[in-house]
């Protein structure tokens, strides 16, 4: 793999390619502090416009940065490379960098981190009381159902093409509701494959031992070094034929996506992964479009190449396939339309007119952060006395458990789930210890910032995105006069919770997770209205993880099952079963 590279710092390569963005786009602004790239606010906008914020880790250049502007998106938020970025970096994109009045709809591509920490994003945004939607690009068919399993498909290159669709129908004046279908509908009747030679290498890192042997093609491989379905010989035709087979053969129940009819138009796209010339490129081109009308009958009307979404220097390239289902949004707003539309964005192929240079505007754009503490206030009400003496009592019971909680994660996973729980918990002990008003959900906005900012994993995640559907859902129940927070005000908002966070974890109960001991939690508290019945099925939901097999989180990878299975419980679940058996003592 080609290893040599202009820089060595992979942080200072992000921030200078980001802030490129606006040296070539004057219409743009750059936040460095939470690397945004978003649509100035100063510049021409038709106004009540649906928003649209994308992003993920760097690294895919020319997304997705590369794709803000008027017609497209307008906010892509970066991590570094290959690593998502963090909530709070999404959370100020879509409250404080894009305008709200006519709702955001959160676009990533579907990978584990992506949907975890813009699920949380999307989560904050709507306890803010902004209407907001979110959608994972999963265009894969590589990985077929049975291997994706409940992750599903991973987003690839044809999800430019849908970034393409739902920003011009929000351009043209698309509600969020038709952006927000026309997203799912694109995704539906999209088929993406790719292939490389080699993995890519990052800079500023030493040479990885995997390696993909000479003379042979990884059929499938990801955006992130990761592995496809399998490998074959280096032989452009036969790779071709294979791409072309897992996208298109109808008789493949576990890689048909879209069903062919006679009749039916399509898009073609051939994306550079960032290290094949543009001489194999359009090579590569050739072979695709002759084998489709040849083999499938396929004549696409409209064919695109170039570099869309990359893998650093990956050696590789991908096909997107979109059949051009009808919309039903009317003349204008089929999905030829909408993507033939133009677009002020660097990664599109379209060039930036003169009328955004002739009002290039040098100065920093004025810009407003927003604070959760400053959230609107609401009517439900909770004496802060009550909030102190039962959640205390929760916490307490968290940080005792510490050293169990450890114990059992150093069995089966990576030893720091009581750790990460323990610093949470005298986290929030020390908010605790500070006045807090009866508004509850001011008061669990306040927790929301201290989990994040202290807790990390993928629990982390996990919690608080729930504490955020909780607030939204507390919320809910606003309806312009005092509330007493009731049990049964509590349950509907769990419920709501355990709905909000199945958008972006495949967790159920039976999957050996901390999912085993809160759903049980919430539906019965549901049903009953009693804490003390509700953490009784907690209880029993952890001891049942004792004899499961893990399906996700670390544990699926740890050896040694037959001497833990049925005497160790989920360190996750048992940590948040203390947490609830401490409240319901204290009430």
């Amino acid at each position: 793999m080609q290893t040599k590279h202009f820089f060595t710092d992979p942080t200072h390569l992000v921030m200078t390619a980001l802030n490129s963005i606006t040296l070539t786009n004057p219409s743009l602004a750059f936040d460095a502090e939470h690397k945004i790239v978003y649509r100035r606010p100063d510049a021409p906008r038709k106004a009540k416009k649906v928003s649209i914020v994308t992003g993920g880790g760097s690294g895919h250049e020319p997304a997705f940065a590369g794709y803000v502007g008027q017609g497209l998106c307008d906010a892509a938020v970066a991590g570094t490379v290959f690593a998502s970025p963090s909530a709070e970096q999404i959370r100020r994109a879509a409250i404080d960098r894009v305008p709200t009045d006519a709702g955001v709809l959160i676009i990533p591509n579907n990978y584990t981190g992506d949907v975890l920490n813009f699920g949380m994003a999307t989560e904050k945004s709507r306890a803010a009381g902004i209407r907001t939607e979110f959608f994972a690009i999963n265009d894969d068919v590589s990985v077929g159902r049975k291997k994706s399993g409940k992750v599903g498909r991973r987003g690839l290159s044809g999800g430019v093409l849908i970034l393409k669709s739902i920003g011009a129908l929000a351009e043209a004046g698309g509600t969020l509701d038709e952006v927000y279908a026309l997203a799912q509908l694109v995704n539906d009747n999209m088929l993406t494959i790719g292939s490389s030679l080699e993995h890519v290498h990052i800079p500023g890192r030493g040479v990885p031992e995997d390696t993909i042997p000479p003379g042979q093609i990884e059929i499938g491989m990801g955006i992130h070094n990761e592995p496809g379905s399998h490998r074959d010989k280096a032989d452009l035709v036969s790779v071709v034929s294979t791409m072309l087979s897992q996208m298109l053969d109808e008789t493949d129940p576990d890689r048909a996506y879209v069903s062919r009819k006679t009749g039916d138009d399509y898009f073609l796209l051939i994306n550079n992964l960032g290290g094949v010339s543009p001489l194999e490129l359009s090579g590569i081109l050739d072979e695709v479009h002759r084998q489709l009308v040849r083999d499938y009958k396929i004549k696409p009307v409209r064919v695109i190449q170039g570099t869309f979404l990359t893998s650093l220097n990956g050696l590789g390239f991908s096909i997107s396939l979109l059949r051009l289902a009808d919309t039903g949004l009317g003349p204008g707003k089929s999905m030829l339309e909408l993507i033939d539309a133009p677009a002020e964005a660097l990664g599109w192929p379209a060039p930036i007119p003169t009328s955004v240079w002739e009002n290039r505007i040098d100065t920093p754009p004025k810009v407003q952060n927003s604070d959760l503490a400053e959230s609107p206030p609401s009517n439900v009400k909770l004496d802060p006395a009550v909030i102190k003496k039962v959640l205390g009592a929760g916490l307490a019971r968290v940080i005792k458990a510490e050293p169990e909680v450890t114990r059992f994660d150093t069995i089966v996973g990576d030893g720091d789930c009581g750790v990460g729980l323990k610093r949470g918990a005298e986290a929030i002990q020390d908010l605790l210890e500070k006045p807090l008003s009866d508004d509850l959900v001011n008061t669990m906005n306040r927790i929301v910032t201290v989990v994040e900012n202290v807790m990390d994993g993928t629990s982390g995640a996990i919690y608080a995105i729930f504490l955020n559907a909780l607030a939204h859902g507390l919320r809910e129940q606003d309806k312009g006069s005092a509330l007493q927070a009731s049990t049964e005000v509590w349950a509907k908002a769990l419920k709501h919770s355990v709905t909000a966070l199945g958008k972006y974890t495949p967790a159920k109960p039976g999957d050996r997770t901390l999912m085993d001991a809160l759903v049980p939690f919430c539906d019965t508290l549901f049903e009953t209205h009693d804490v003390r019945v509700a953490a009784e099925a907690a209880q029993k939901g952890t001891e049942s993880t004792k004899s499961m097999k893990a399906s996700l989180g670390r544990s699926v990878y740890v050896g040694g099952e037959s001497e833990w299975i049925g005497k160790v419980p989920d360190p996750g679940a048992y940590g948040l079963t203390e947490f609830l058996n401490g409240i319901a003592e204290s009430v």
